[in-house]
């Protein structure tokens, strides 16, 4: 494969002369519609979300930020929080956001593509239920996702005499990836390195500096801390392993399969699978994007459809067999770059039947499955964001009781959920063990002396060892009970 054919357009991406239906912007402002209309407007924060504001917020104290965290989401939204502390404002301006980076990052590919894969692949991804609902959500899932999409579409686009933009979209884009969570940008770039020694076409320095840059760029800030808190890379990674259960090999996958409908997190994962036929589309998925590379590999083209599915395979490494719990939004990476090669596989099918009314016949029949498809992810959106709006009614309602208690700021809060429920009622948060365990048991008796303190226990629980000869408080409709000194 030559460098010229690893990034030549593909048959059509030129399209016809004359004006062209802005697809990809109409993908992408329905993508900000959807989330305005159906996630925005009903969430409140989630226990990660406080975690990552309040290290900007001005009006609350830092959480506690444990080892396998990044920063890069909490610089995002630090101009927004600098400026009220409104959550449904966050929330429209998050949605608006991430749908004009969904425009950006896979308008990257319309060069490689062409207007109409690249549109069908944005709304494969965006019409899914956990991307509408983390798009206006402070977590860095969905950005390292659209990051890695940019970033692949710019290294297949730093071919020889390629532009210093591209080069400098490309190591923008993986320092982005990295510094929005460290783990997933050295997944990211390994793959890119690994073209780079492997394949003739990109064996060059100037994409692989720009990736390794990049990479090195996104990282100083979290190597830096790794160094200022736990001593230096290693021990943070140590520090990592031990907060997310030990990594080493375990088989996720069932797990990733069992959550994909909520709940949100499983850990650990002894839920069992809800609605098994809406999740036939998790277990087709890898079977398309095998097929898309095999088809690719027979056409003689194969960089724009192997190298997405390289690099989701490596992002999805460390969520199937390093760690033994699940999330949905895990994923995002792995689903934003696989719909790239599942789009191409899709219009490349209905463009190679002939005769023209056989060819609608076929499109009519995928537009049916994918509005399916859609429809499926909505019915899956609409309960899992009921889900996620009853839990942060749950730490408001313990915030408020607290409040009712008499514990106003400065104050402190730990036990049970002390992280999201000291957010909101505007108090520091501790705790003695755990994977947020960032005090002794004796300085926090001593602070219990000097500012008010709260800790928390959920109603069938007994409360912490140090608060047993504190007075407890039944929080009414709840199911937590405060330990008062």
């Amino acid at each position: 494969m030559t460098p010229r054919a690893a990034a030549r357009p593909a048959e059509g991406a030129q399209g016809r002369p004359g004006v062209r239906f802005p697809w990809l912007a109409l993908v992408a402002a329905g993508f900000a519609v959807a989330q305005l209309a159906l996630a925005a407007p009903h969430l409140g924060l989630g226990w990660d979300e406080t975690v990552y504001l309040s290290q900007v917020d001005p009006r609350n104290p830092a959480a506690y930020f444990s080892a396998p965290r990044s920063r890069g989401i909490s610089f995002l939204v630090a101009p927004i929080i600098a400026v009220t502390g409104s959550t449904p404002t966050t929330r429209i301006v998050l949605a608006l956001l991430s749908a004009a980076a969904l425009y950006a990052t896979y308008r990257v590919w319309r060069p490689l593509l062409g207007p109409g894969r690249t549109a069908l692949a944005a709304l494969l991804f965006a019409g899914l239920w956990v991307t509408v609902l983390y798009g206006p959500q402070a977590m860095p899932n969905l950005w390292v996702a659209l990051s890695a999409v940019a970033a692949t579409g710019w290294f297949l686009r730093a071919r020889p005499g390629a532009s210093w933009a591209v080069l400098l979209g490309l190591g923008a884009t993986v320092a982005a990836a990295t510094l929005f969570r460290f783990s997933d940008g050295v997944w990211l770039a390994a793959p890119l390195l690994a073209a780079c020694a492997m394949v003739p076409a990109w064996r060059r320095p100037a994409p692989a500096l720009a990736v390794a840059g990049g990479l090195a760029a996104g990282s100083a800030q979290w190597i830096a801390e790794a160094y200022m808190r736990w001593g230096g890379v290693g021990a943070r990674l140590h520090a990592s392993s031990a907060t997310e259960g030990g990594m080493g090999l375990h088989w996720a996958g069932g797990d990733a399969w069992r959550s994909l409908n909520g709940p949100l997190l499983c850990r650990p994962c002894t839920v069992p699978l809800t609605h098994p036929a809406l999740t036939l589309w998790w277990l087709v998925l890898p079977v398309l994007a095998l097929t898309a590379c095999a088809v690719a590999l027979c056409t003689g083209r194969p960089a724009e459809t192997v190298l997405p599915v390289a690099c989701a395979a490596a992002l999805s490494v460390p969520y199937l067999v390093l760690i033994d719990y699940s999330a949905p939004r895990f994923f995002l990476p792995v689903y934003a770059l696989l719909a790239l090669p599942v789009a191409t596989l899709a219009t490349g099918m209905v463009r190679a039947v002939r005769p023209v009314p056989a060819r609608a016949a076929v499109a009519g029949v995928l537009a049916v499955l994918l509005v399916a498809h859609l429809t499926v992810q909505y019915e899956v959106l609409q309960e899992t964001a009921a889900g996620a709006r009853a839990t942060a009614d749950r730490y408001r309602a313990v915030a408020d009781a607290l409040r009712g208690l008499g514990l106003r700021p400065p104050c402190l809060v730990t036990g049970s959920h002390s992280q999201p429920i000291g957010y909101y009622a505007g108090c520091a948060s501790a705790d003695v063990s755990g994977n947020n365990q960032n005090i002794t048991e004796a300085a926090l008796l001593r602070r219990a002396v000097t500012e008010p303190t709260a800790a928390l226990a959920e109603r069938r629980s007994p409360p912490p060892d140090y608060a047993h000869a504190w007075k407890a408080h039944r929080l009414r409709g709840t199911g937590y009970t405060a330990y008062l000194p």
